[in-house]
Formats: C-alpha cells, sequence, structure tokens
C-alpha cells in the first residue's frame, strides 16, 4: 500500500485556501445558471438547509439564477426557485441525518434533478452532501458542466456518527471508497472549515488546488445582541411567558437538531450537575426531532421543572429565542462535521460552551469556553463557571460578537462562491484539454 500523503498544518491549509479564493474574487464574474442538488428536506430550519438558503440568497443577489432540485417535502421559501421529487405519501416528516428512506428519496431527487438540469441548462452544478454530488457526477457528464461539491462532513464519518454504521460492518471500507470517489469528481470543492479541508487532504488525499473553504454566514443585522429597546424587551418577557420559564433564572440556550451525536445525552447529563449547585438556572433547549424522548429524559433525572423543550423554532425566529439566553451551549460530539450554530450564538453576543473541538476553535478561537470531549462534567464545570463569572462571560460574547461582524457575515460568500465557479470552470476546460492518462495504480491512503 502507498503511504498517507503528510498533512498541511490547520493554518497553512487556511492560508492556502483563502489566497486562492482572493486572487479568483478579482476576476471578472459571469451570471450563471446553477442547479442546486438538496437530498435533504429542504427548508426545515437547521444545520445544512441554513446554509444552502444564505449561499442561495447570496448568489441570487449577485444575479444568478438559482434553482434547487430537493426532496419532496420541506418548506418553500419565499424568492427561491424549488423543483421536488416525486411525493412519498407515507413520509411528511423531514429527513434528518442518515436514513434508510434515502435510498429511494434519492433515486426519486435523481429523476427531479436530470428533468430539471434539460429544462433549465445549467452551467453551474453545485451539489450538496455526498448523496447530491454523486447525482451530480451524473450530470455534469450528461452537460459537460463543471461539478461544486458542497461538503458537509465525511459522509462515512456522519454514519458512523449517528450509529448508522460501524467500523466493523462489512459495508464500511466499500462506502469509505465510494465516498473518495464521489469526492474526487468535483471540479471545485467546498467546506465549511480549515479542519474539514484539513481531513480531506489527510484521510482522503484530495488534491489541496480544488480545494476552498467558505465558512457558514450569519446576518449579522438580524443576528445580534439585546439593545434594551422597550419593544425588544416586550418581545422578550412575551416570549419568556410562552414558555413558561419562571422569573428570576438565567438561561443557558441552545437550538439545533436534538440527536445524541449533537451531545443532547451529555447537556442532560451536564444540566442536572449544575441545577445542583446553581438552581436558579433554567435550560432551553430548542430544536427537533426526537422532543418526547429528551422530555423523558429530563423527568428521569429530576430535571423536567429546570428545563424547556419547545421543539422546531422557525429560523426566521431564532434570534428572537436566543435573545433571551445568558450563556449559550454547543455540546456536538462530532470531529468531522461543521457547527453552524456557533457563528449565530457569536453574533448573539452570547459567551459559548462548546467541547473543544477543531471546528469550534477555529470560530471562535480564544473566546470559546472549553470542555472535554464527551465530559459530562467538565460541560457541567464550564457551564456553571459561564453563568458565575458574568463579567468575564459577557467580555467573551463582546468579543465574540466584534468577530462574527468582522469575519462571519453572510454578504462575503457570494464573491467567494463566485470565485470557486470561475475556479471550476478552468478546471474543467483543463480536464477537457489535457491528454488522456496512462494507466497507473491508484494511491491508496491508509485507513
Amino acid at each position: 500500500m502507498f503511504s498517507r500523503k503528510r498533512a498541511c498544518s490547520l493554518p497553512v491549509i487556511a492560508v492556502e485556501c483563502a489566497d486562492r479564493t482572493q486572487s479568483a474574487i478579482k476576476k471578472v464574474a459571469l451570471a450563471h445558471t446553477v442547479l442546486m442538488i438538496a437530498p435533504t428536506s429542504f427548508f426545515a430550519d437547521y444545520g445544512n438547509h441554513i446554509r444552502i438558503w444564505q449561499e442561495a440568497q447570496a448568489l441570487k443577489k449577485r444575479g444568478h439564477r438559482i434553482v434547487i432540485a430537493t426532496y419532496h417535502n420541506g418548506d418553500d421559501m419565499p424568492g427561491l426557485e424549488i423543483r421536488r421529487s416525486w411525493d412519498v405519501p407515507w413520509l411528511k416528516r423531514a429527513m434528518v441525518g442518515s436514513s434508510r428512506h434515502k435510498i429511494y428519496l434519492d433515486i426519486a431527487l435523481s429523476w427531479r434533478a436530470l428533468e430539471t438540469a434539460l429544462r433549465i441548462r445549467p452551467t453551474i452544478i453545485h451539489a450538496h452532501i455526498h448523496e447530491g454530488a454523486l447525482i451530480g457526477a451524473v450530470l455534469k457528464r450528461v452537460l459537460d458542466v463543471p461539478l461544486v461539491f458542497d461538503f458537509q462532513g465525511s459522509l462515512t464519518s456522519e454514519m458512523l456518527d449517528h450509529g448508522f454504521l460501524h467500523k466493523r460492518s462489512p459495508l464500511y471500507h466499500p462506502l469509505w471508497h465510494l465516498e473518495r470517489w464521489i469526492n474526487t469528481q468535483a471540479d471545485a470543492l467546498i467546506t465549511s472549515s480549515y479542519n474539514a479541508a484539513q481531513l480531506l487532504q489527510r484521510d482522503f488525499a484530495f488534491p489541496p488546488e480544488r480545494l476552498h473553504t467558505v465558512a457558514d454566514g450569519i446576518n449579522t443585522e438580524r443576528f445580534r445582541p439585546f439593545d434594551g429597546s422597550a419593544a425588544w424587551q416586550a418581545e422578550r418577557l412575551r416570549i419568556r411567558a410562552d414558555l413558561g420559564v419562571p422569573e428570576g433564572r438565567r438561561i443557558v440556550v441552545y437550538l439545533g437538531v436534538l440527536a445524541p451525536y449533537q451531545g443532547i445525552d451529555v447537556l442532560m447529563e451536564a444540566a442536572r450537575c449544575v441545577l445542583a449547585a446553581q438552581p436558579n438556572t433554567h435550560f432551553l433547549i430548542m430544536g427537533y426531532p426526537g422532543v418526547d424522548r429528551y422530555q423523558a429524559l429530563a423527568e428521569s433525572l429530576g430535571i423536567a421543572d429546570h428545563v424547556t423543550l419547545p421543539g422546531r423554532i422557525l429560523f426566521r425566529d431564532a434570534h428572537a429565542y436566543l435573545a433571551l439566553g445568558d450563556l449559550a451551549v454547543a455540546p456536538k460530539m462530532s470531529e468531522t462535521e461543521g457547527s453552524g450554530k456557533i457563528p449565530n450564538y457569536m453574533a448573539m453576543g452570547l459567551p459559548v460552551v462548546t467541547f473543544d473541538t477543531p471546528v469550534s476553535r477555529e470560530y471562535l478561537g480564544d473566546l470559546g469556553i472549553y470542555a472535554a470531549l464527551g465530559s459530562a462534567e467538565d460541560l457541567a464545570a464550564k457551564i456553571g463557571q459561564g453563568l458565575e463569572q458574568r463579567e468575564w462571560a459577557m467580555r467573551l460574547g463582546q468579543l465574540g460578537r466584534q468577530k462574527a461582524v468582522r469575519d462571519l457575515s453572510s454578504d462575503r460568500s457570494g464573491p467567494e462562491i463566485e470565485a470557486i465557479y470561475a475556479a471550476a470552470v478552468q478546471e474543467r476546460r483543463r480536464v477537457a484539454r489535457a491528454p488522456a492518462p496512462q494507466d497507473e495504480p491508484e494511491r491508496v491512503v491508509e485507513r
């Protein structure tokens, strides 16, 4: 077997990706017709849906036509062209994470994506998630157009995180090789973090010249700290009363998917420890699915009267609910996926307690309150520290807000993605001109 390619350090990858993107931004961008392939129940107010929506909005503002091919279910978003796959009457809930249902849903989406592509004749295929990139790999050959892959985490790592796959499974190695092949089909690949770029180079030997990073952005005008105005204070009091949060309690907020890989089980254990020491605390844990499961867990831990699980919060209302918080938590357990909730927290000026992972540090730097990965005891200790040391925590939140405004505004993503489209067009032309490669053994990355 060939030896593993030596990975560059994270700062070096960050500089290389940023330099390539900035140099390409200087070139004049042409208006594109973009087929976005989103193998998910778009729109459903969480995670990668928000990234897809923000990217589509940013590109539309710059004059590009964006058409999104997605599953049959999900909310239609104003101003977006959405083409949905065949209706599946027995499945109306939003699909979150890995599921066997996705096999036939992706087949239906493949047909809709092909039909849409033949109608609109896109100049760019922009695929999200590995299933979308697999569909896109076929369409780029049919239409002879560049494929841009928006990588939102390792396919096999996500399956492991979600408990859908085990490393001992006979399917693991075939799926890993399929993932590697899908990655290589992209003329340009976008990650949401430099940590993911490092993973692609280290574990999949992905060529760095086709690798770009566009961090999750945030609307810092909508997501902003409580300004003390009478109107906003009245809204805060109304929402708090609707949720049934007693007066006088300090609120720890979470907004995202409710699942073990997001660290919600660990968060519940940590909440029990925090409440034993600081009973004037309340945990507002927002999102879905799994509300009933975690309500039952809160009751079994004896903390149900200090935990509120309101379920799905519409993205348009997310800032108003986050504004109730004194401190935010992002206890995601995955070390390979992004964490788009952290920019939201930062823009709100909230101090952030999170597990110590490369992605968390990439967003927060020295401004995070870090707990040892997977430790409920340490997570509880850090939440308690943030609640006790108010001035210190508030200062971290203020500096996080400044960093979000400076580095994470959603306005910057449009020009960056345009530059990546230009790079993908050039790569497609280069491949078309290149002579046919000689047969040689495939490079193997040791697993």
